[in-house]
């Protein structure tokens, strides 16, 4: 049970959720409220596991991996990127589901999210992989 795998498993459900909300027809509000509720708990519920297990490691071992220079320089983007996505999580709080403002603000939220993963994909689970041994990754994925 390697966490960088479990975190990519995690990017591809937030990926899928995106995806449903994109599907439900604008006048099922209550199919997006319930869609809504679970991804944002689930955004955040990944967040707050990456800063509490993921990118404290991540500063002991890492080098910086991809474009990124350092494990630290890793980190504090990341946890700028996760304030980044609760902000527009929390802007969607309000909006009436399935409106066009509605919309507007779980599309900000995914795009703050899919720059946010697609980064961390390239630097810091890439980082871990090269400086941590599976059993180290097997043991926080734990």
């Amino acid at each position: 049970m390697d966490i960088t795998q479990l975190i990519l498993d995690d990017h591809h459900e937030q990926r899928r959720l995106f995806a449903i909300l994109e599907q439900i027809d604008r006048t099922n509000v209550a199919a997006l409220a319930i869609v809504w509720r679970r991804l944002a708990t689930f955004l955040e519920v990944h967040a707050l596991a990456e800063e509490e297990l993921f990118y404290p490691v991540l500063l002991r071992v890492g080098r910086g991996a991809g474009e990124a220079e350092s494990a630290k320089g890793e980190t504090e983007d990341a946890i700028k990127d996760h304030n980044e996505i609760r902000d527009a999580i929390a802007s969607v709080h309000g909006k009436t589901a399935g409106s066009n403002e509605w919309f507007d603000a779980v599309a900000a939220a995914n795009e703050a999210n899919g720059d946010h993963m697609a980064e961390e994909e390239r630097q810091g689970l890439a980082d871990l992989r090269l400086h941590a041994d599976l059993a180290m990754r097997h043991d926080l994925g734990v």
